[in-house]
């Protein structure tokens, strides 16, 4: 029988706030800086189909109430009170956990003998081994190089710590001492909502508190409905890229369509490119998994501030995610920088809702999160230190209304800043600048936030910096409604000596005392007419040296002289005739005007059945055809090729499809583009 409206909202800010408790014990407990400053980590309550019922709102990762324990519940058995399973395996726990440094632990609560509810937390670990420190390299090609894999095993039976378990985790480690501190917080945790759950059964009854489970998570999906049914019945799509598959040359392909109907979307990712041999794979396994689905929960959440926030939420969506592709990639992919993929699944669902919601949803933001890491050389017979400096984000997305949020990334990042203070008190590091990046906003009648910029100085040599993640260096965020796309990412090593060596995406960059790095990450795209521009809001940016005084003419056709607004001068610049600029900025057009969307669905649906080394191969080949006639940093820069790359593109296509397939296809067509 349901609960009634006031006991279930009742029982619903109760659970919340175990949740909640949970975390703020792991957080204060926790032993790394990216557990107790960056709140990498959560906790939550599941039912007994492991879906959670209860997740925390002000605290941890937001993104994750969408998961599903269950896979991961039944693999060990029979459990007792006591219990506790412990695994980072993607595939082995079904994307309860999307990379290996991400542990899990859940437990079974009874109470009275009763199965009540389990606990789960998780927090990302600084490291699991592999190849490289902090176990994340964008260029592992398979799982086996990102570490140890851990199925779902008892960590504890019946509240005894299975020493073996723990002891081949630590050996694993180059941080044993920290990742056994984390662990133990996170056991911390899951025991003080185990004591919290039964004092609110004490006064509400277990009985209670099933039924709430159901009725919650119930209560939340028929609210998420009434979101939805905001959007028209119909059809949109859209698609987006990033800039490689680590470093090697070809973008990589997003592509999704969307049904809505009546309160209910099927989200579709077909064309999206096959999986990689990089670690930028997303394994869902077919599922609507939270990294493929947080825009919609994001969306529900904004326009219902007051849903409760449970797995029901997300009950409106399905999916289909193509076997062997990148959102749904088969074992043994490497998972390792699968966020970088989240960013933009997450600005795909951005930019296609933003068609039948214009007004509600913004440009595109920064599209970049790059956790910096520093890895210390072990000396002297103590570990390893490895520690992620900042997670470094871009700026906000400008919606209709209001510019984006400086420095702030609004998709799927809710990581907090490390305090400088904290993490050059725990590494031997300096941070002389850490400050919101100036001009990198695409304008707009309502500008983009600016990103971020931060200058690392290496005090000890021997030293090694990881970022991963690192996007957005060649495909702009894009604007809407006419507005401007955001600055790309920039690293550049020792620009205090000669302007600096810029680079490319790293994987492990040595570094020695008194070298220096700057990184320097996306604006967010603008919305509407830059030219539409209230001139004061230009000028108050330029009072805070977010803008240059030629920047505001060249962008926002705004005249300042002797630190006022020439009135005058401005309407005459902004009555010109001018060049518009395409919002998705010339990377994202010229690569476009040659590789028809199309026929870039059609291709990878040709390479999900095929090998890994097939899948490369042919891949490779058929782009190889066009981009022989183009220049060498094309999409960068571009030539009059176009239309002879674009026939060469299709020749390639048609001839794959016809090896491939063993029949003759249509004759290829020229492959135009719809831009």
């Amino acid at each position: 029988m349901k609960l009634d409206a006031i006991t279930l909202e009742i029982l619903n800010q109760k659970l919340t706030a175990l949740t909640e408790e949970m975390c703020h014990i792991l957080q204060r407990t926790g032993r790394t800086l990216y557990v107790k400053e960056t709140a990498d980590f959560c906790c939550a309550v599941a039912d007994v189909h492991g879906r959670f019922f209860a997740y925390p709102k002000g605290i941890g990762v937001s993104g994750f109430v969408g998961l599903n324990a269950l896979t991961a519940i039944e693999a060990v058995g029979e459990v007792e009170p006591g219990d506790v399973i412990l695994t980072n395996d993607p595939w082995r726990s079904r994307g309860l956990a999307t990379h290996l440094p991400d542990l899990q632990v859940l437990a079974p609560w009874f109470i009275d003998g009763e199965l009540v509810a389990w606990g789960w937390a998780f927090l990302h670990a600084s490291d699991v081994g592999g190849r490289v420190p902090s176990s994340i390299s964008p260029t592992n090609s398979d799982i086996f190089q990102e570490g140890l894999q851990i199925p779902p095993v008892k960590l504890l039976r019946a509240g005894e710590l299975n020493r073996d378990v723990m002891n081949i985790l630590t050996a694993n480690s180059r941080t044993p001492d920290a990742i056994a501190g984390d662990i133990q917080a996170m056991l911390a945790a899951l025991h003080a909502g185990r004591d919290r759950l039964s004092r609110i059964a004490s006064q509400h009854s277990v009985t209670n508190i099933i039924q709430a489970q159901q009725d919650l998570q119930a209560y939340s999906a028929a609210r998420a409905r009434q979101v939805l049914r905001l959007i028209p019945d119909g059809v949109w799509q859209f698609e987006d890229y990033l800039d490689d598959a680590a470093g090697n040359g070809l973008p990589v392909r997003l592509a999704i369509t969307a049904t809505f109907s009546d309160g209910n979307v099927h989200l579709d990712f077909t064309g999206s490119d096959a999986q990689v041999a990089a670690a930028i794979n997303i394994p869902s396994h077919g599922d609507p998994h939270a990294w493929l689905t947080l825009r919609i929960l994001a969306l529900v959440c904004t326009l219902d501030k007051s849903v409760p926030l449970n797995a029901g939420l997300l009950a409106p969506v399905s999916l289909y995610a193509p076997v062997g592709s990148l959102v749904n990639p088969y074992y043994p992919a490497a998972v390792g920088v699968r966020h970088a993929a989240a960013v933009r699944v997450n600005d795909l669902l951005n930019g296609l809702l933003g068609q039948p919601l214009p007004e509600v949803m913004p440009a595109a933001s920064g599209g970049t999160i790059i956790p910096l890491v520093i890895a210390e050389v072990a000396r002297n017979g103590r570990e390893q230190n490895v520690q992620v400096i900042e997670p470094m984000v871009g700026g906000g997305g400008a919606r209709f209304g209001r510019d984006g949020i400086d420095g702030r990334d609004n998709s799927i990042s809710n990581l907090a800043n490390n305090p400088v203070e904290m993490v050059e008190a725990e590494t031997r590091i300096e941070i002389s600048q850490y400050a919101l990046r100036p001009s990198s906003a695409g304008a707009g009648q309502w500008r983009g936030g600016m990103g971020q910029q931060i200058r690392v100085r290496i005090l000890e040599d021997d030293s090694t910096l990881l970022a991963r993640g690192m996007e957005r260096m060649l495909f702009q965020p894009w604007g809407v409604q006419g507005g401007q796309p955001g600055q790309s990412t920039t690293l550049t090593l020792n620009p205090h000596r000669a302007g600096g060596q810029s680079l490319e995406k790293i994987d492990l960059l040595s570094v020695n005392a008194g070298d220096e790095v700057l990184l320097q990450t996306p604006g967010g795209g603008g919305w509407g007419d830059p030219y539409h521009r209230d001139p004061q809001a230009v000028k108050t940016d330029v009072d805070n040296q977010l803008v240059s005084i030629p920047e505001a003419e060249q962008q926002y056709g705004v005249i300042i002289t002797g630190q006022q607004i020439d009135i005058a001068a401005t309407a005459a610049r902004r009555a010109l005739s001018r060049h518009r600029h395409s919002s998705s900025g010339p990377a994202r057009t010229h690569w476009q005007r040659v590789f028809d969307s199309d026929a870039l669905t059609r291709l990878n649906q040709l390479l999900y059945p095929l090998s890994p080394s097939e899948r490369q191969r042919h891949r490779q080949a058929v782009f190889a055809a066009a981009l022989s006639l183009l220049p060498t940093n094309f999409p960068r820069e571009t030539s009059s090729a176009v239309a002879a790359a674009r026939q060469k593109f299709a020749e390639a296509l048609w001839a794959l499809e016809v090896q491939l397939s063993g029949s003759v296809p249509s004759t290829p067509g020229d492959g135009h583009a719809q831009v």
